[in-house]
Order: structure tokens, then C-alpha cells, then sequence
């Protein structure tokens, strides 16, 4: 007599039968498929980010429900009814059969499972932001948004005034340590948008929210402003304030005094105060920041024509003076004016803003990124940006500079830290995330980087740069395939020739990659300099590459300032002539070493 099979071969043999297997099989493979749709569509549509974790949640929940009716139910020519039972001997036939036979089900269910695991892991991952912040966690009570004020005021042009009051505002709160204040990058995307509060408090992780409007006529102006514990949608308090443009620096410091004490924060030092000014300047001076942020070369122009109106009318204005070398210092970045040009008037205009003001934060910063990417000078660029962190310890643009510059010292886990720190406290800010990707980059944290750079083209999908350096994390992780695909949707003219380079060359197609560099050559040799360079060290022809590294040393290439972390350069790491050259620049690794940069996350 046979032997009966154990209980276990029964019970898998039953699930076999009934088809359970299949169905958890399609469950898990659709289920995957259509989170990775969710991935997609969510942003395309500006949908809320808990879309994510709401669809993964009814995916994970349905697949119980599943599998209990593929074992209680199966379809038949009649319709659906109850499974029937086995038939006498069926299971046992079921047992007998050989292993091939029997296998492929459980495997495919286990795939199936692992399939929707997988994919619900990725997409709540996506919903969370790159720094590391998880909403789950809710917002701390010492923090606040502060959202565009809005124009009430008849001329519609008169906008940049409300928005330009808003950022004061926020500014002025924000040089409170003790109070988290989110960024204006990440404030100001949700403008138009008409969301509740509830989620506007979600996407920025803040507990409070700042919001009011402004109506401007002549010289006189209309503020109301009001504060809302966004856990509870309720209003902590509304003020109104009518006064003349002569009062609107007192305004701003008494709206950040109510919302101190309504949060119940207690400082440490004394209350921040507004820079004050002639009022004429002050409009001038909101009016060329927000033409400056065109980022085109008439913007720009106008800009600086706006910023020396407001100096005719205040010629001690630190912050218009600043203004101006910030604008300066893009023009050059951006090739609209020479750089010696351009990179002497912003030195040249910061000087003139820390004459007025040394402790101008902002200031400092324009003159360390100066050091770092025009002089090539990294021990004047730290101690600049020591001091501008000591005075704006929570400035999204000086915490970038200040991780830049611990990358190009070769620190690459503060650079990390640092610019973490920043996209906490400015989650929606799409070049935030593109520059915590960088660093990742050069930190060989490849799959960190490239999520990271997902999330900043989600929120502004032509950022300039994010696919090719996506290209770049997946080459080194050895994927030339994808690298190649994703450098063909760079929107840059330039990052995209040394990507198609660069993928090419890793795809053994010799004749693309060299066409690719021979169009970066012929269209932007000067600006290129740096970059040709990396691409012939890369393919492993070193002897162009140094032949170019002396012609983005000529050029001023500002690109040389984060040479020692350049990954692309890897092959010629033990050419003899690496150490000497980064000697020639003052970036040996003992001469970086010998550089002293000591900063704290606030």
C-alpha cells in the first residue's frame, strides 16, 4: 500500500488545483505594472504625492481578497461558482507529477509577489523626498510657509511688489533659528495652484501657514496677513495694516513679531530686523529681483539697469548691491558676458554691498563662489562661506555653495549632509534635489543620485543637466544602454553632446562617439574646455585629455574647480602627470587637505 502524502504536499497541491498560484502570479506582475503607470501619471497630472501611497495601499490590501476568491471561486462556461472539490485521487495525481510540471506555478507566484513588493517599495520611496524627510513623521511646530502674497492692487503688473513683500517676509523669519522656515523656492512653486492648506502644509512638512495680500496705490499700500495652524485649518490670527510705503519695513517687523509670539517661539538672540531703505529703491529692488529670475540674457539686462535705478536712488542699498553681483556672476557662469568681465563687476559689486554691510551673508557667498569657480583660490572661498553660513546658516543658496565647495575639497560625505539639510528645508525645489543628486554622484551612491534627479525633473521635467548626469550614474553602474536613452532627452545642446560622447564610447560605437565630440569641439570649444577633457580621459585617450585640461586652464574653466571629483577622470588617476597637474592648480590632495572648512548643519 502507498503511502498517504504529507499534509503540506496536499495543501500545495490543492493550490495548484484551484489556480491560486496563477492568480497571484497576475495579480503581482498587473499590480507592478500599474504602479509604475501611478509613477508616471501622478506628476504629469500635479496630483497629491499620498496618490502614491494610496494606490500601493489598495494594491497590497486587494491581494488577500485575491487570493481567498481564487480559492473559493473559479470561472466556468456557466459563470462563476464555487471551486468545486477534487475529485478521489486527483491530488495525489497532482503529487506524482513530475518536478518540471509542477514548479513553473510556484515560482511564477513568487514572482508575482515579489513583482508587487517591489514596486510598491519603489513608489512609496518616490513619495518620499530625497532628503530623507517622511511626512508620516509630521512637521515640527516651529515651522512655517510663507506663501506669495497677493496682489490686490488694480495694476496687474504691480505683482512682483506682493511677491517681493512675501520674500522679505520670509526672509526676515527665516534668519530666526529657532523657527524652521521653508525656502521661497519651494513656497513659491505651489502659487495658482488653489490648494487646501491641508496640502499645502503636506507637500512642504510645516505645521503653520503664512499667507495675506497686498494692494498698492501711489504711495500708499494695504497689507493684511493672517496665520493658520494648518494640523487644525484653523486662523491663529488676521491683521490688517494701511500706512504709507515710508512704514513698510515696520510692517514686516511686526508681522514677524505676531507670528513669533502666536508660535510661541523663544529666541535666543535678539528679533531680526528689515534692511531699510528709500522706498522708491525698495520697489526698484523687488522689481530687478524678479526680472533677474528670468534667467534669460534681456532679463539679466534689465535687471541690472532696475538694480542701478535703486542704487541712483540709495547708493547704500546692501541689498540691491548684491543683487547686482549675483547677476553678474550668472552672466558669466552662462557665457553672456567674458568672464574676466563679468567675474570682476560681481567681485567688484559685493565688495561694495560688505562695504556697506559686513555681515551681508549673501555677499560673502557671491565672493567664495568667485574664489572657488573664477580663482581657483578654495582656501579664500572657505573661509567666505564660514563666514556667510555663521550669518545665514539656513540660506538655501549659501548651504549649495558651501556643499560645492566641501565636494571640491574631496569631503564628499559633508557635501552630502549638507545639501540634505538644504532639501529638507526646501523640498520642492527642483535644482535642491538636482544638487543633492550631484553629490550622491560623486559620492558613488549611484541609485541615491539617480532617484534623486527623478525627483527634480518631476518637478520641473526641462530642468537643464538632470538627464545627463542620470546617463552618468547609469553608465557607472554600468547600464550604457539607459545611459545612452537618457542622455538623448537632454534638453542642453552641450551636456548632451558630452553624454552621446561618452555613451557611445561605452557602447564600443567609436564613429557616434567621436561625432559627438567633434560637434562639442566645433560649438563650444572655450566653454567645453573642461568638459572634452573628461570625455578623452573617459575613452581612454589621455594624452588629448591633458592637451585639453592646459586649454581649460588658459580658459579659466570654472569647471577645474571640482576636478579631484570628477568620476569621468577615473582612467588617468595613475598617469604620471595627475598628481603634477593638480599641483599646477592647487588641488592636490595634500593641498586640499591643508585647507581648513569647518561647518555645522544648523
Amino acid at each position: 500500500m502507498n503511502e498517504a502524502p504529507p499534509n503540506y504536499q496536499r495543501f500545495f497541491a490543492e493550490l495548484n488545483r484551484r489556480r491560486v498560484f496563477r492568480v497571484m502570479a497576475v495579480y503581482g506582475i498587473v499590480g507592478f505594472v500599474l504602479l509604475q503607470i501611478v509613477d508616471l501619471v501622478v506628476p504629469a497630472l500635479l496630483l497629491p504625492e499620498w496618490t502614491y501611497r494610496l494606490v500601493a495601499l489598495i494594491l497590497l490590501l486587494g491581494f488577500p481578497v485575491a487570493v481567498v476568491l481564487a480559492w473559493a471561486l473559479e470561472l466556468t462556461p456557466e459563470g462563476v461558482r464555487r471551486t468545486a472539490e477534487a475529485a478521489p485521487g486527483e491530488l495525489t495525481e497532482i503529487i506524482a507529477s513530475q518536478a518540471s510540471k509542477r514548479w513553473p506555478a510556484g515560482v511564477l507566484a513568487l514572482v508575482g509577489v515579489t513583482a508587487l513588493l517591489a514596486g510598491a517599495w519603489y513608489v512609496g520611496r518616490q513619495s518620499v523626498p530625497a532628503s530623507g524627510v517622511d511626512p508620516a513623521a509630521g512637521p515640527v511646530s516651529e515651522s512655517i510657509a510663507v506663501l506669495p502674497f497677493v496682489n490686490m492692487s488694480s495694476d496687474p503688473d504691480q505683482e512682483y511688489f506682493s511677491d517681493g513683500i512675501s520674500e522679505e517676509l520670509l526672509n526676515l523669519l527665516g534668519k530666526i533659528p529657532e523657527l524652521r522656515v521653508v525656502a521661497r523656492t519651494s513656497s513659491f512653486s505651489l502659487k495658482g495652484q488653489n490648494l487646501e492648506i491641508r496640502e499645502i502644509a503636506g507637500r512642504l512638512h510645516v505645521a503653520h501657514i503664512l499667507e495675506g495680500s497686498v494692494r498698492k496705490e501711489g504711495n500708499q499700500v494695504r497689507i493684511t496677513a493672517q496665520l493658520i495652524d494648518a494640523r487644525s485649518d484653523t486662523h491663529l490670527w488676521s491683521k490688517a495694516w494701511d500706512r504709507s510705503l515710508d512704514n513698510i519695513f515696520a510692517i514686516q517687523e511686526e508681522i514677524a513679531a505676531e507670528v513669533v509670539a502666536e508660535l510661541k517661539v523663544t529666541l535666543l538672540g535678539a528679533a531680526p530686523t528689515a534692511q531699510e531703505t528709500d522706498p522708491a529703491a525698495y520697489a526698484l529692488f523687488l522689481q530687478a529681483r524678479q526680472v533677474g529670475r528670468q534667467f534669460t540674457a534681456g532679463g539679466f539686462e534689465q535687471s541690472n539697469a532696475l538694480y542701478q535705478l535703486a542704487l541712483q536712488a540709495d547708493s547704500e542699498y546692501a541689498a540691491a548691491w548684491a543683487g547686482l553681483a549675483n547677476n553678474y556672476g550668472f552672466q558669466a557662469a552662462l557665457a553672456l558676458l567674458p568672464l574676466d568681465e563679468g567675474y570682476g563687476l560681481a567681485r567688484e559689486a559685493a565688495n561694495r554691498a560688505l562695504a556697506i554691510d559686513p555681515e551681508y551673508a549673501p555677499a560673502h557667498a557671491t565672493l567664495g563662489l568667485i574664489a572657488m569657480v573664477y580663482d581657483g583660490d578654495l582656501a579664500a572661498a572657505a573661509r567666505r562661506y564660514e563666514r556667510a553660513l555663521a550669518l545665514g546658516p539656513t540660506d538655501a543658496d549659501i548651504l549649495f555653495g558651501a556643499a560645492l565647495l566641501a565636494q571640491s575639497l574631496g569631503r564628499l560625505d559633508e557635501a552630502v549632509v549638507l545639501q540634505e539639510y538644504a532639501v529638507a528645508r526646501d523640498p520642492v525645489n527642483s535644482s535642491g534635489h538636482a544638487g543633492l543628486g550631484f553629490f550622491y554622484l560623486t559620492a558613488g551612491r549611484w541609485d541615491e543620485a539617480i532617484a534623486s534627479y527623478r525627483t527634480a525633473l518631476r518637478l520641473s521635467p526641462g530642468s537643464i543637466g538632470t538627464q545627463h548626469f542620470i546617463g552618468v550614474a547609469l553608465l557607472l553602474k554600468g547600464e550604457p544602454e539607459a545611459a545612452l536613452a537618457a542622455m538623448q532627452q537632454e534638453s542642453s545642446a552641450p551636456f548632451r553632446l558630452v553624454g552621446l560622447a561618452l555613451a557611445y564610447h561605452a557602447l564600443g560605437q567609436a564613429a557616434e562617439s567621436d561625432s559627438a565630440l567633434a560637434g562639442l569641439i566645433e560649438e563650444y570649444e572655450q566653454e567645453a574646455a573642461y568638459n572634452v577633457a573628461y570625455v578623452l580621459a573617459f575613452r581612454g585617450e589621455a594624452d588629448r585629455a591633458y592637451e585639453w585640461l592646459d586649454k581649460a586652464v588658459q580658459y579659466n574653466d570654472p569647471g577645474l574647480s571640482g576636478i579631484t571629483v570628477q568620476v569621468e577622470f577615473a582612467n588617468v588617476y595613475d598617469d604620471p602627470r595627475w598628481l603634477p597637474f593638480l599641483e599646477s592648480i592647487g588641488k592636490s590632495p595634500a593641498q586640499l587637505a591643508a585647507i581648513e572648512f569647518e561647518v555645522k548643519v544648523p
